[in-house]
């Protein structure tokens, strides 16, 4: 149990026979009248955003969530296959649960699978990947003053704005959690 007094950003807690994470929390003492937390709570298997206030003493069951790092084999339809790395046992997850987590992510690639009393909600990829482009336009000499960018598409099948002066080929470095273009490999 965690009282409302102790919350932190990133703490899950049960509430209402969900799980929500806690995005962003504020103390709040009013001139008049009792103290109270007002936060933002993020549900992590719906991923809705709702605001609560709690009593600095109100207790809430803290959850524990399981994160184990499994390697991604194959896909065959709307199936994704996971496997563990230490005990070889294979999980198939459909695509709802993994949203598009799997955006950057190869074949036989490591990710954090996340689970909680046993049902996993969410897939979490490796913060940087190195991606061939495998479709791009060519730039043109002397574009380069703006900062421009061009669309490319990467072995995986997404796209992703990098500089003019990458070409097809290229391995790049992205950042999957916000999808940007970090540098040549």
């Amino acid at each position: 149990m965690i009282s409302a007094g102790d919350f932190r950003n990133g703490i899950t807690i049960e509430l209402d026979n969900n799980i929500f994470q806690i995005i962003e929390f504020q103390h709040v003492k009013p001139g008049k009248g009792a103290a109270f937390v007002r936060t933002k709570l993020k549900n992590i298997k719906s991923g809705g955003v709702v605001e609560k206030t709690f009593r600095p003493t109100e207790k809430c069951p803290q959850a524990r969530i399981d994160r184990k790092d499994m390697q991604y084999l194959y896909s065959d339809g709307d199936l994704y296959h996971f496997m563990d790395q230490e005990t070889f046992e294979q999980i198939a997850l459909n695509e709802e649960s993994i949203g598009d987590a799997l955006k950057f992510v190869k074949e036989n690639d490591i990710c954090k699978v996340c689970s909680h009393n046993g049902s996993v909600f969410a897939i979490e990829p490796p913060l940087f990947v190195e991606l061939e482009i495998t479709e791009t336009e060519p730039g043109f000499k002397g574009d380069t003053a703006t900062g421009a960018t061009k669309p490319a598409v990467v072995e995986t099948g997404a796209t992703v704005y990098v500089p003019l002066f990458v070409e097809l080929g290229d391995k790049i470095k992205i950042d999957t959690r916000s999808g940007e273009y970090l540098s040549r490999v």
